[in-house]
């Protein structure tokens, strides 16, 4: 890709906290115009509304793999068949991304974790004091699991299963913890090295 297709965004004051607050994302790279977009591109967005995404327009320069990414992404978080509540799926994602220092992806994630759990302060507390936050026997154990898995992947051991089962996790529930980290930890390492985040203007 050549120098002249790299985009900047020197005026871009880019948030210096996280928050659960609505952010925008500015990408580095060229995405796809939303009106080149054709039915391969719309395949692999899955949902046609992604197509107002910069983010997923430019993930869409390959639209096999991320038909791949979006399906993956459904199912951990989407599917209601027995595991996790919403909410704590949506906490192993928030988790992996503070640790990981993704001021958007927190941002989202955190937004869900709040509305599914009604549990907005515990979910500001591990924005603004980390992932050693103290959330509840329960959450502490899913945000260890999951911060282990972010660090690197053999972190993660049977202490964290032990720990997890004790709060009443079951097979199922543990397999949500380590798919929503794991996709998060990935996730994350993608948004970062393609762009930037941006404060929108009602936040």
């Amino acid at each position: 890709m050549s120098a002249e297709s790299v985009l900047n965004h020197p005026g871009n004051i880019h948030p210096n906290a996280f928050t659960q607050a609505q952010l925008e994302w500015l990408p580095w790279l060229e995405p796809l115009p939303e009106a080149d977009l054709a039915e391969r591109h719309f395949t692999g967005l899955v949902d046609a509304s992604r197509a107002k995404s910069p983010y997923f327009r430019l993930l869409a320069r390959d639209p096999d793999i991320l038909g791949a990414r979006t399906r993956t992404d459904k199912d951990i978080f989407y599917n209601p068949e027995a595991g996790l509540p919403r909410a704590e799926r949506e906490l192993s994602a928030t988790a992996a991304s503070r640790f990981n220092g993704c001021i958007y992806c927190a941002s989202v994630h955190a937004r869900f974790a709040s509305h599914f759990s009604q549990r907005t302060d515990d979910v500001q507390r591990l924005l603004d004091e980390g992932v050693k936050a103290e959330l509840g026997e329960r959450w502490n154990a899913i945000v260890a699991a999951s911060v282990a898995l972010s660090a690197t992947p053999s972190a993660f051991g049977p202490e964290h299963v032990a720990q997890l089962r004790a709060q009443g996790l079951d097979d199922l529930a543990i397999a949500d913890v380590i798919h929503g980290a794991a996709f998060f930890n990935w996730a994350n390492r993608l948004m970062l090295s393609l762009g930037e985040p941006q404060a929108s203007a009602s936040s």
